[in-house]
């Protein structure tokens, strides 16, 4: 084997090198956009839902969740888990945070704020569809036409999950038969978490899809 030909083999291997490399940091930032960066062991996860009507900051100890926009909630942030003092908007309140949980802090207008977990879901292949019913009734998520029930009879102040393949639904909120809203189609990602964070009571209910920033 010639110069040239030396030459030309290690500038290929090293081509298919950097190739390879590139599409491995690739994949990791892929994962990152839908599993946030890696958190140190006995950390716990915690970010705010604004179901108000007004910019809204918050802080858990050190870490600051801040300007929200209504109806929009920040990104989960990691932190030592243990007892803390929140700051919601105006409104303090004692939080006790497990590790490996996570969590997310709600404002809601002439109410107190609530800390409401959500356990972590593991699956790369399929999506979680979650209802949070922060109401005084039973709810449940179904097809716009009522006919199928996705998450069905989820109790005040409980909690529904349902795993679903990626895809793009438009579904509706039902109070028995009765049709509560009609909701926002939502595009679901593997591995993706998307919860409907269902607030309000006598009548006047504000169901909004809730899923991590794209610039998170």
């Amino acid at each position: 084997m010639n110069n040239t030909q030396t030459t030309l083999r290690r500038f290929t291997l090293g081509a298919c090198a950097l190739a390879l490399g590139l599409g491995m940091l690739q994949a990791q930032a892929d994962d990152g956009a839908l599993y946030g960066p890696k958190a140190p062991k006995g950390s716990a996860f915690v970010r705010a839902y604004n179901a108000s009507s007004a910019e809204l900051d918050v802080s858990v100890g050190q870490t600051q969740l801040k300007q929200i926009s209504p109806l929009g909630s920040s990104d989960f942030k990691f932190l030592p888990a243990g007892s803390y003092q929140a700051q919601v908007g105006n409104a303090q309140m004692a939080v006790d945070l497990q590790a490996a949980r996570y969590y997310t802090l709600v404002s809601q207008t002439g109410a107190e704020p609530r800390l409401v977990e959500e356990p972590p879901f593991t699956s790369r292949q399929k999506a979680l569809l979650r209802v949070q019913n922060l109401t005084d009734s039973t709810l449940s998520l179904k097809t716009a036409d009522g006919k199928t029930a996705v998450v069905a009879d989820v109790k005040p102040d409980g909690r529904g999950d349902r795993e679903i393949n990626p895809v793009k639904v438009g579904l509706a909120l039902f109070e028995g038969e009765r049709k509560v809203a009609d909701l926002k189609p939502v595009t679901l990602e593997r591995g993706e978490v998307v919860s409907l964070f269902v607030t309000g009571g006598q009548g006047k209910l504000s169901p909004v899809w809730v899923k991590r920033p794209i610039d998170g």
